[in-house]
Formats: structure tokens, sequence, C-alpha cells
């Protein structure tokens, strides 16, 4: 069984650390800026090693999740000795593999898994995940992985070139933030009429359903 590392221990990635686990996967390592969060990740899963540096979570792990912010994935892959065969990993919705150029160049495989999903908590994340989309950028035999774990936490995915990232991006930035902003339009038109904002929004939550 190969085994899985998180650099980062955020909302997505403990969440996804919970249901790999969950569907039999081995999770191994983790390290985080935030000592809490690691310590959290590793209570919520079986066997896993809190690390207190990302050089020891690649070390102990095969295949490596970079789930940190977007802005840190670069630098984080830039700092690690990473070895030939690994498979390393990150999450961002807007950034193609290119950030994981150091890692390809030490032998590893690159990839990109992006749950289409908006996560406002670590309870919501660990229940919305199930039935969403992944969006992968990997080549073989690491991209027949991605869509395995895919399945695996109930999703469907779908394939994405680099070139692509930016508009995909866009798409799931119009259907999740303006859906907000246009539902706040439609509140404030409802107060021209004297309805204050929370009722509106009671009123409007079927047809926006």
């Amino acid at each position: 069984m190969v085994k899985l590392g998180f650099i980062g221990a955020g909302t997505v990635g403990t969440a996804l650390a919970v249901r790999l686990s969950s569907k039999g996967y081995q999770v191994v390592a983790v390290s985080s800026r935030s000592p809490s969060s690691a310590r959290n990740l590793a209570q919520a899963v079986s066997n896993c090693r809190v690390f207190a540096n990302n050089q020891e979570v690649a070390d102990a792990a095969d295949f490596v999740f970079i789930t940190t912010p977007d802005d840190a994935i670069a630098p984080v892959a830039s700092q690690i000795q990473w070895h030939n065969g690994q498979s390393i990993v990150h999450c961002s919705g807007a950034d193609s593999t290119d950030i994981l150029k150091p890692a390809k160049k030490s032998g590893a495989q690159t990839g990109a898994f992006h749950p289409l999903q908006t996560f406002a908590s670590l309870k919501q994340a660990i229940e919305n995940m199930p039935g969403s989309t992944f969006a992968l950028e990997a080549e073989e035999p690491l991209l027949n992985t991605l869509k395995n774990m895919a399945a695996a936490l109930d999703g469907q995915w779908i394939e994405l070139k680099a070139s692509d990232k930016v508009i995909y991006h866009a798409a799931a930035v119009i259907a999740c933030n303006y859906l907000v902003t246009l539902v706040k339009l439609a509140t404030d038109l409802w107060q021209t009429f004297n309805i204050p904002t929370q009722q509106a929004t009671q009123a409007l939550l079927p047809l926006i359903h």
C-alpha cells in the first residue's frame, strides 16, 4: 500500500486525509506551519506521525499532497529534496503542475488534484467531498492513480491541461463567489419595499435552491 504524506493541514488537507484514510489509504505523515493543525490531522486518522519539518514528510511518504495555501506550494516544492519514483500532488484550482517543477526535475511524478467544492469548515469539507468533481492534471501512471482516488472518494473527475487552469478557476469563481454577490444584490432590492435582509434571504432561498 502506498504511503501518503500531507504537507499542510488546513481544511482541504485534513478532509482529504480523513476521507482517503476511511477508504483504506495509508496516511503516515503530516507537517504544517501550525503544529496544532498537524496534530489534529494525525489524530483524525490511524497511525499518522506529526513531523517538525516538511523534508521529514517527504522522506517518510511515497505520495505527498502539498495542501498549503496556493502561494506556498512553489516555495515548499523547491525547498525539499525529492527522490525518483515519488508522486507529488498539489490541490490548487488555479495553478498548474508547473509550480512543481523542482520535484519533477528530481525524478518525481507531479500532478494536481482539485476538489471543485467550497469548504466553510472541516466538518462541511468531510461531509461534502463525496460527490464532488475533481480536476486532475498529471501524466500516466499518476493520472490513473488520481482517477482511482477520485472514484474512492465517491466523486467524478475531469482531466485538464496546464493551459486550462485559468479558465477552469474563473468558472469556479463565477459559480461560487458571484452567486453570493447576486444574492446580496437581490436582498438589497427587497429593502426598497422595506423587507429586512434576513427576511428577504429566507423568502428567496427556495428560488435560490
